[in-house]
């Protein structure tokens, strides 16, 4: 670990952003977002903090109810093929991070897609967490994604 306490996300003032996963294995995760994703790893364990690009990632293992969260379970997803919400990694050149990704052992859904106003693709971090990598490329010159079905 590099125990350099400036990157922890501690603002001065205002706020950050940073996104925690309930994870199965913290080492192991730390391990995805450090190594394969390329993150610096802030605080190993209690919580893991990986600062991720210009973000963090808090991982610990899930737990019952506290005090400031009375009847919450956190738990890692049963099912990762019904989520609610996913990661969402902006990328200047999606082919050349899909292909060092998955060398480094990242599992794509499939590989780079081109959606008109992206180049878009999916992959699973190792408890089942789904993380869009996507470049924008139609959308910089005005060519937008369709509307889906219901017009949303």
């Amino acid at each position: 670990m590099d125990d350099d306490r400036g990157d922890l996300p501690a603002p001065a003032e205002g706020f950050v952003l940073t996104h925690f996963l309930t994870v199965r294995d913290v080492a192991r995760s730390r391990r995805f977002y450090s190594e394969v994703l390329g993150g610096k790893v802030v605080l190993d364990e209690n919580p893991c903090i990986v600062k991720l690009a210009n973000g963090w990632i808090i991982m610990n293992p899930g737990g019952g109810p506290t005090p400031d969260k009375p009847q919450v379970v956190l738990r890692a997803p049963d099912d990762p093929d019904h989520v609610s919400s996913f990661m969402n990694l902006r990328v200047a050149d999606i082919h050349a991070c899909y292909e060092a990704w998955r060398a480094k052992g990242a599992e794509f859904l499939t590989p780079p897609i081109d959606r008109k106003a992206e180049l878009r693709c999916y992959m699973r971090d190792p408890d089942g967490y789904l993380i869009e990598v996507g470049q924008a490329t139609g959308m910089l010159h005005g060519v937008y994604a369709d509307l889906n079905p219901k017009g949303r």
